[in-house]
């Protein structure tokens, strides 16, 4: 278990845990704190954020940047991530592909995961799925964030 994950599970539970941890893990990544993630749930092969749908996210037609719904999508990664890789590894995101399918007009659900065999499999590369949600259900953004993951030295 990492320190980020194990941090998530001591104040998860707590008022305002998530928010606190949230800030914490802004911090540490200050980029992801352009979008002010929400963090809902981190687990071992699952992570989801909310990108909140406000002005400093806007493109020039009032919807949320696709560059901020990729933002969500990475900093989802990198608490699922930090949730499920073995403390012997390390990880950076070696590449994004991602396909803009509709208008983000909502906040963003922003989901990330992964098999868990994956980790165990000792591979140099870990493909992790993430999608990006509006609140009525539409999928407005999808693709593959690749990651390589190598033992620490």
């Amino acid at each position: 278990m990492t320190n980020a994950y194990a941090l998530y599970r001591r104040l998860e539970h707590r008022p305002f845990g998530k928010r606190v941890f949230a800030r914490a893990f802004t911090a540490a990544a200050p980029y992801f704190a352009t979008v002010r993630p929400r963090v809902v749930d981190v687990a071992p092969d699952r992570a989801v954020v909310v990108v909140p749908k406000r002005r400093r996210v806007h493109n020039h037609i009032g919807t949320v940047h696709a560059i901020a719904a990729c933002n969500g999508l990475e900093a989802a990664m990198g608490l699922l991530a930090e949730a499920s890789i073995p403390p012997t590894h390390r990880w950076i995101p070696r590449g994004m592909e991602v396909r803009y399918l509709a208008k983000s007009t909502s906040d963003l659900t922003c989901t990330a995961e992964t098999d868990p065999q994956v980790w165990r499999d000792g591979r140099a590369e870990v493909p992790v799925r993430v999608t990006a949600t509006r609140a009525d259900g539409v999928v407005t953004v999808e693709g593959t964030i690749h990651l390589y993951v190598s033992p620490r030295g």
